[in-house]
């Protein structure tokens, strides 16, 4: 059984890690495509941030790893979230539009991001507890 868990939790560690760094390119992508001002340097930091905990998903262990899972899922569902103010009603002055360039690949990627995450989190810390509570 503890065998199956590690291989499920090797499964979600990568699908969580290819939708964070998917989320990180795309604020990149965006960025060199000519994003400037106080945007430009929120995505450039959403792409950092992004990498940064793809390559996290990968690397940590234990309550570190638990951590990471937690941060990325938030990471996530605040990016999802000022999109979708920037979309309705504006975020900071900024406005959104659907027919915008990789909008509706974002939405598409960070909404099951949050779910893949979702999952993550939940096996990380389920894995977590069940080690706990077999010593």
């Amino acid at each position: 059984m503890a065998e199956s868990n590690q291989r499920v939790l090797r499964v979600m560690r990568i699908l969580s890690a290819i939708f964070l760094l998917a989320t990180g390119v795309i604020h990149l992508v965006l960025v060199f495509g000519g994003t400037g001002g106080i945007l430009g340097v929120a995505f450039v930091l959403n792409g950092i941030a992004g990498i940064v905990l793809a390559i996290g998903m990968l690397v940590l262990h234990g309550r570190l790893f638990q951590l990471a899972t937690v941060l990325s899922l938030l990471f996530l569902i605040a990016t999802l979230l000022a999109l979708i103010l920037a979309l309705t009603v504006g975020l900071f002055g900024i406005t959104e539009q659907w027919d915008r360039p990789l909008v509706p690949q974002a939405v598409i990627i960070e909404s099951i991001g949050i779910v893949v995450l979702a999952i993550t989190t939940a096996v990380a810390l389920r894995d977590a507890r069940s080690a706990a509570a077999a010593r």
